[in-house]
């Protein structure tokens, strides 16, 4: 089998070596994680966004900065979280606790609720919202899809989540802040669909942040960049092969199946290939485009009471669009930028002719900015399951600050490759394994 990769393909990589599969791992680029890496030093971002000139002095030594490329956090309980507790990836690198996580609203920003006490003294929602906030809260802790004892009358597969909120009587600017920030969800199609994981991802937000406390999300030191290096140093362990900087000439087909790569003249054969959308342009197809721009600053953001790392998220009832706008900031609290400085990374999915003016709304919030670097990329989904060709390709990377639709793709190829469902017990390290290390 063989991969060309980012993030997504080295964990998937990392699993599928566990899994006793003979992996070979290549990518067109000197470094690890493709589209998603983490670029150092500083002046490789300038060089990539082409602008003129050498980063000012003000911005310290090239070398101090890590600067995600696709900034995700994960969340403390989440499915990526898991996967590096089964295959101990986690002892490869180290996490920080996010300090915060923030909702717009009427112009300004607040901390997302993440305690009981911290519901009630939230400027957020006045004091009768507060009491039934509270109730939809007991309610969502206390939901368990298989004890029906816990529905009080709602059936998790056919109440639509509006009828939910309907039934606690919640406003529409819980009702956002919740879906959006909570829940997570990018737009508001859920309102319509059965509440059953709605409710499941307010849950899996609760027990994330019981624990840490102070937000949901990690991030790793150093940067994303970690996170594949990590899968590769597992994948090694199991005998798969590694190559960086193999420019792909070829992927061969024959009689509509993959039989092999082909790179600097030779053909690597394979059975199974998985790789993502830039590889295969005549198999993938554009469903939207996301912006994503780099900000550098000189100070935290304002209102967040001085975070050194957070999320922000704009959700598009508050800006009239139809998808949300998403804040990432990080700082030299992680090993990722020079001291005294701060990356914020706003994403969102484009909808208008000028993408820059949809996220004024965030960059207001991040002023003074001493440097930007704007992206726009397609997002780009395979056309077919790869079942026949056994080409699997993984889809763009959508504009969520958090790796749960990552992680969902992840489970989507492998299910798409093996015939069977992802199981994370399947995963874990066999006790008599050899480990690479102590």
């Amino acid at each position: 089998m063989m991969k060309l990769l980012r993030h997504l393909e080295c964990i998937l990589s990392g699993i599928m070596s566990v899994n006793g599969k003979k992996v070979l791992h290549m990518d067109r680029n000197p470094y690890y994680g493709g589209e998603s890496a983490s670029i150092t030093p500083l002046e490789d971002l300038y060089k990539r966004f082409k602008i003129p000139g050498a980063p000012p002095a003000s911005m310290g030594r090239g070398r101090d900065w890590n600067v995600d490329l696709i900034p995700k956090f994960l969340m403390a309980n989440g499915q990526l979280v898991k996967m590096l507790l089964y295959t101990e990836v986690t002892r490869y690198l180290d996490f920080k606790v996010t300090e915060g996580s923030f909702v717009y609203k009427g112009g300004k920003i607040y901390k997302v609720p993440s305690t009981e006490a911290e519901a009630l003294a939230s400027s957020l929602m006045g004091l009768f919202e507060k009491r039934r906030f509270r109730k939809f809260l007991v309610y969502v802790a206390n939901f368990d899809e298989k004890d029906p004892r816990t529905f009080e009358g709602i059936d998790p597969m056919k109440t639509a989540m509006r009828d939910v909120y309907k039934k606690f009587d919640l406003g529409q600017d819980v009702i956002d802040f919740t879906g959006h920030a909570l829940a997570l969800y990018r737009t508001d199609d859920y309102l319509d669909q059965p509440c059953c994981e709605t409710i499941n991802r307010i849950k899996l937000y609760s027990e994330s942040l019981a624990r840490y406390g102070k937000s949901p999300y990690l991030y790793p030191l150093y940067g994303l960049g970690e996170l594949p290096q990590g899968f590769a140093r597992l994948s090694a362990i199991y005998g798969g092969t590694y190559m960086l900087n193999k420019p792909i000439e070829e992927i061969i087909v024959q009689n509509g199946k993959v039989i092999g790569v082909k790179s600097e003249g030779e053909v690597a054969r394979c059975k199974q290939l998985i790789c993502d959308p830039s590889y295969v342009q005549d198999r993938v197809e554009k469903v939207g485009q996301v912006l994503r721009v780099i900000c550098i600053l000189s100070h935290p953001i304002k209102n967040t009471n001085d975070a050194n790392s957070c999320q922000i998220i704009i959700p598009q009832n508050q800006v009239n669009r139809k998808s949300d706008i998403y804040v990432c900031m990080i700082s030299s609290a992680h090993n990722v930028a020079a001291q005294g400085k701060y990356i914020a990374i706003v994403s969102t999915t484009v909808e208008t002719k000028e993408p820059e003016k949809e996220i004024r709304p965030a960059l207001e919030l991040l002023e003074p900015i001493e440097q930007k670097f704007v992206s726009i990329s397609d997002l780009l989904v395979p056309k077919d399951l790869g079942t026949e060709s056994q080409i699997f390709i993984s889809r763009a990377y959508d504009a969520t600050t958090h790796f749960e639709t990552t992680c969902d793709d992840i489970k989507d190829i492998y299910k798409r490759m093996t015939g069977s469902e992802f199981d994370f017990e399947e995963m874990k390290r066999k006790k008599n394994d050899i480990y690479g290390e102590d």
